[in-house]
């Protein structure tokens, strides 16, 4: 739809395994002004990611928060979040990039624990800091050699699976211990659920009640399980769900205020200035500026 902010599609240069890919940092720096996209500016992903930084320090935007990174530090970004790098000098690393196909293939061979951990934004910090006593990295190395070191492709798609599951093993060994513990219970289900139902309907509806109506939940229900999984209220959640979805938008220089206001819901787009206004202390143009 026009006015919606670009995607950056999956592209590989190693067609011998489908849907993954890992690349060096430097290789992207490198390579920067070929590009169909400026890496340095945000930009949404049509597919996940992880970044690890093994040298240097510098900030990696993810959705509009910047964050610190040096070295040993993993950023993991799912399919529709915003990404943006700055090009430090001294950095180097790895960054792993997998479709929505071929994760969904390995979902049986990797942790549920881990999926949530490290692909549901709205609950977790995208950042993981790697001790200096982990083999994580070590697995990193290892898959990196394995696409373009080791020449024997004999089994090379199922060693280059198996070293994926690992890193996400470790990855999600290492996340238990800089996160909240997050159990598997009927809290975690019903906010999922909840989650998944806004995703659907938000453009219908911002009011927490319609929410709690669809799952059969009094309001007052709904809102101990945000509470308690998430941290914020029902209202909240949904309001900062809306704002993501705007800015997400935003960042395209076509899109005007009034078209956004309508693809998000909003009958007047006077109301969603104020709504945008209200949730981030910008004008919708001013937070644009910023970004463009």
């Amino acid at each position: 739809m026009k006015g919606e902010i670009p995607h950056i599609q999956f592209k590989s240069a190693y067609s011998k395994i489908e849907g993954v890919e890992i690349i060096t940092l430097e290789d992207l720096i490198f390579r920067k002004s070929d590009l169909d996209h400026i890496p340095e500016k945000a930009h949404q992903l049509d597919f996940y990611m992880l970044v690890f930084y093994a040298k240097g320090e510098t900030e990696h935007l993810v959705d509009f928060v910047w964050h610190k990174a040096s070295k040993n530090t993993l950023f993991y970004l799912s399919k529709g979040q915003v990404n943006a790098f700055k090009f430090n000098e001294g950095l180097s690393g790895f960054i792993i990039l997998f479709t929505e196909d071929y994760f969904k293939a390995q979902l049986n061979k990797l942790p549920k624990n881990a999926i949530i951990r490290l692909f549901t934004s709205h609950l977790f910090s995208p950042k993981i800091q790697i001790p200096e006593s982990s083999n994580t990295v070590d697995y990193i190395h290892l898959l990196f050699d394995e696409f373009y070191k080791d020449r024997d492709v004999f089994n090379k798609k199922n060693i280059i699976d198996s070293l994926y599951t690992i890193i996400f093993s470790k990855l999600e060994q290492l996340k238990q211990y800089q996160t909240f513990h997050l159990n598997e219970t009927d809290k975690l289900e019903a906010f999922l659920k909840f989650k998944s139902l806004l995703e659907y309907n938000f453009r219908e509806s911002r009011n927490a009640d319609f929410y709690a109506k669809k799952m059969n939940f009094t309001y007052k229900h709904l809102n101990v399980i945000c509470k308690e999984v998430a941290d914020v209220t029902a209202k909240k959640f949904i309001d900062e769900f809306v704002i993501l979805e705007a800015k997400r938008r935003l960042i395209n220089s076509t899109i005007k205020s009034t078209e956004l206001a309508f693809s998000l819901g909003f009958e007047e787009p006077t109301n969603f200035v104020k709504y945008f206004k209200k949730h981030t202390g910008l004008t919708p143009n001013k937070f644009k500026n910023r970004y463009i």
